[in-house]
């Protein structure tokens, strides 16, 4: 119910900035916990499933959120496409979205490829569920729920 609530709230919020709602934090609007997007796309990140956390010095406003980047050449080539390196969902709990639990926020820990995009998960029960299971059909019901919660 925590975690329902916490997502209501961050919803409400992006609505009422009339922005598209975004993973982040209250405080500081740091997106995906601060995490460098650009980086989860590397064969490195893949091959030993790590991220890197950004830096402040690098910094991109977008989606009314702060993205941090770990450097300049990560936060330009996110600049250049977003859309590319953004995490699905702008960083909300894909399994959460399947379940239909709503926007639970993540913090950029938690995660893994499917279909060639990035998702985030706020539990590691829910990635496991989306590897063991069928994950294309709960990708269909988290687009579903996410079209739904975007249009209000």
């Amino acid at each position: 119910m925590k975690k329902i609530l916490i997502g209501l709230l961050f919803s409400i919020s992006s609505t009422i900035a009339g922005a598209e709602m975004v993973s982040k934090s209250f405080w500081g609007s740091k997106a995906i916990g601060g995490y460098d997007t650009v980086s989860y796309h590397s064969e490195r990140a893949r091959a030993e499933h790590s991220a890197t956390l950004g830096n402040k010095t690098y910094v991109v406003k977008y989606l009314a959120a702060n993205w941090y980047f770990a450097s300049q050449q990560s936060a330009d080539k996110f600049q250049q496409n977003p859309g590319k390196y953004k995490p699905t969902f702008n960083g909300f709990c894909a399994n959460a979205l399947s379940l239909g639990e709503g926007l639970v926020p993540t913090n950029g820990k938690i995660w893994e490829f499917f279909g060639d995009q990035l998702h985030l998960f706020y539990a590691e029960a829910g990635r496991q569920r989306w590897l063991k299971g069928d994950w294309k059909s709960y990708r269909k019901v988290a687009d579903k729920a996410w079209i739904n919660l975007k249009n209000g």
